[in-house]
């Protein structure tokens, strides 16, 4: 009894204790709702812990894996609760076969080798997807990133998997190598690794060596473009973006010295089978060449991933064969070239990033001077023709069209069709592009575009083009006979890409594209790394006589008293006329019309010298190609405003740069970038829907 009234004042004595503690305390009651979402969050949090830890001791070298066995959530639920024993289900062969301890499946591992530098171990059919930008190493195997195989022995390749497209993968592949003894695999790598990594990085590779896995080296990469770009406030997201993360451990802080971080799956690039599909078939036929040098035209409406399309498929041409010929027909979204051009390319690289990226120099180019061709087709039409001629059919042709597929736009792709004679017409559509109907030999074949009418069929499908044979080379006994083209093969690509376009961004979306572009070229003018990047208004120019070049505005009529003014701080097309402008003793020389000649690269004229009748000109072009310019061309084609206000070095007035500014002047809109009146603007905002009140 008495044991029982001291064990009651104990409990007495802690109640009341904890019922003064519980009115100390803060006044927080939670209801059931939400204490059953705080123990599911504590439980989570707590298998997250778990996850972390057990991911530090693999990354120290700890084989945490040895014994343990993984368990289906089929095993899992076919489990009783009670002790007695059951009998063991029935396993198919498939479950047999499959391996039963974690230590047998091969997991991705990766291991700092050094400053900025990083080993990945990728068994077979794995996959790593990443943002950021990264110079990648094939040491042993064979692994694939955008279409392109590295193989070992294979030159580095540099990677941007940047935010404004998907995420790049670097997924392992089967490798062509014969059959070999794991023990031979592990003697070729280690001979392989000799040269690229030290003894402890040998020795952890050979302890996690598993067959058929490919060794891939990430190194940090540092380019003047993209130092150039990133320089610009606001730009640096596109390549690496700091978000916070649960994972913090050896791998995270291997990766952030690369220069790279690990992305979901879900960020990756994803084709559909038809897309899968298509590109097979595309490849197959560019390598047997049966019918010579396959021309494919790529169409379809906006957002639907024509662009992406086209660097998949140059990407596996590039496997196979060594160079691809590119036909840029989009004046808006240039892949190779800054906005506003036509151009031909021959390429011989993988494309392993967005445009901006990969500036190259065309083999013939035209600079249209804007992003668009309405109400100028004709123009168009003949600067395609033009720049198409100097295709030689020695490689396959992949030509890109605009996004744009209704009214005059159809029209025009089929003049195009009819004109560039493709062998293979791959078409996209989407759940979220407008109709589009097929085009079809037949449907081709009937239709009037703008500039050509619809041709009666003759023998195996063919259009006869005699207003198109001047711009070919044929042989003596091929001119004889009249000029040919069999109709072609039509494929219909269901693609279902996820983008943040809308009607009301996609303007702004593609202006900021294309002004990366140009920051893209522009970062040319810098030299290469390590060498510090020096703002434009320290680099020094080039001095251009006004009697030595011809200009002329192409896209607004401009009066001859206030060219110079439109010429002065402006993006310029430096292009090569037939005309001899040497004659003239004074300057400025101005061109009653534009001309369809070659462009030679671009500038920035950052200065006019009125005393001296100089033009100061600001351009990559090398000095030998310069001297082949007579020609300025001036379009809607902008400097991007960036480049003007965020120039390290000056202090106080920023020049070129106002806010007292008409924008009612004639080409004053298109000069600034703001393209269309608040008027249009309103008229192309996609209708609202009406809610109508109730009255009695």
């Amino acid at each position: 009894m008495a044991d029982s009234l001291l064990l009651l004042r104990k409990r007495g004595s802690i109640r009341s204790t904890w019922m003064r503690a519980r009115k100390a305390r803060p006044q927080l009651i939670l209801s059931r709702r939400p204490r059953c979402r705080l123990r599911t969050l504590l439980r989570w949090c707590g298998r997250r812990r778990l996850r972390r830890r057990l991911l530090q001791a693999q990354a120290a070298g700890a084989d945490w894996r040895e014994g343990g066995c993984l368990v289906s959530s089929a095993a899992a639920a076919g489990r009783t609760k009670t002790a007695a024993p059951s009998a063991a289900p029935r396993r198919t062969p498939d479950e047999v076969s499959a391996p039963s301890c974690l230590t047998n499946l091969p997991v991705r591992l990766l291991r700092p080798v050094g400053p900025g530098r990083a080993l990945l171990l990728l068994p077979l059919e794995q996959c790593f997807t990443f943002s950021g930008i990264c110079r990648v190493t094939c040491l042993y195997g064979q692994v694939q990133v955008f279409g392109f195989t590295i193989s070992q022995g294979q030159p580095s390749r540099d990677v941007f998997s940047t935010y404004t497209h998907s995420r790049l993968t670097i997924r392992a592949v089967p490798s062509s190598m014969p059959e070999k003894s794991k023990k031979e695999m592990k003697r070729e790598a280690r001979t392989l690794l000799r040269s690229h990594l030290n003894q402890d990085d040998r020795c952890w590779v050979m302890k996690n060596f598993s067959p058929l896995c490919s060794i891939v080296l990430l190194e940090n990469l540092k380019t003047s473009t993209v130092n150039f770009i990133i320089s610009h406030p606001g730009l640096s997201y596109i390549f690496v973006q700091e978000t916070p993360t649960f994972q913090i451990n050896s791998e995270y802080f291997a990766l952030r010295s690369v220069g790279i971080k690990k992305e979901k799956k879900k960020n990756a690039l994803h084709f559909t089978e038809s897309v899968l599909s298509a590109l097979e078939e595309l490849v197959n036929d560019c390598c047997e060449e049966v019918d010579g040098c396959p021309v494919i035209l790529i169409c379809g409406a906006q957002d639907v991933g024509k662009s992406t399309f086209n660097r998949y498929l140059i990407n596996q041409l590039l496997n196979s064969i060594s160079c691809v010929d590119y036909l840029e027909c989009d004046l808006g979204q240039t892949e190779f070239t800054p906005p506003g051009c036509i151009s031909l390319l021959n390429i011989t690289e993988p494309v392993l990033g967005p445009p901006f990226t990969h500036q190259r120099t065309p083999q013939k180019m035209v600079y249209y001077g804007k992003p668009t061709c309405k109400n100028d087709y004709e123009n168009y039409i003949e600067i395609i023709k033009y720049v198409f001629s100097s295709y030689k059919r020695e490689s396959p042709l992949i030509v890109n069209t605009m996004g744009w597929v209704t009214d005059k736009g159809l029209l025009l792709l089929i003049d195009l069709i009819r004109l560039l004679s493709p062998s293979h017409v791959v078409q996209f559509s989407s759940g979220r592009s407008k109709y589009m109907p097929n085009l079809t030999p037949d449907y081709v074949d009937d239709m009037d575009g703008l500039y050509t009418k619809s041709k009666s069929k003759i023998r195996h499908r063919g259009f006869h083009l005699p207003e198109f044979a001047e711009y070919f080379e044929f042989a003596d006994e091929e001119k004889e006979s009249p000029v040919l083209f069999t109709g072609h093969k039509l494929m219909c690509v269901k693609s279902d890409f996820a983008f943040r376009k809308t009607p009301r961004n996609r303007d702004s979306h593609n202006k900021i594209l294309r002004d990366l572009a140009v920051l893209g070229y522009l970062g040319q003018l810098h030299p290469p790394v390590p060498k510090p990047l020096y703002p434009l208004q320290s680099l020094t120019p080039y001095q251009v006589p006004f009697n030595a070049v011809a200009l002329r505005i192409t896209h607004a009529d401009v009066a001859p008293t206030h060219v110079l003014c439109a010429v002065n701080a402006s993006w310029v097309g430096l292009c090569r006329i037939l005309d001899d402008v040497r004659g003239h003793a004074h300057g400025p020389i101005l061109l009653a019309q534009t001309p369809i000649c070659d462009c030679l690269g671009f500038g920035i004229c950052r200065g006019i010298d009125m005393e001296k009748r100089l033009y100061h000109i600001l351009t990559p072009v090398p000095p030998e190609e310069l001297r082949n310019v007579n020609c300025l061309l001036v379009g809607a084609i902008s400097v991007p405003h960036c480049v003007l206000k965020n120039q390290h070095g000056p202090e106080g007035t920023i020049p070129y740069i106002t806010t007292d500014y008409n924008f009612k002047l004639p080409g004053a809109s298109g000069k600034i970038g703001l393209r269309e009146s608040e008027e249009t603007w309103k008229e192309k905002l996609p209708p609202r829907h009406k809610f109508y009140r109730k009255t009695n």
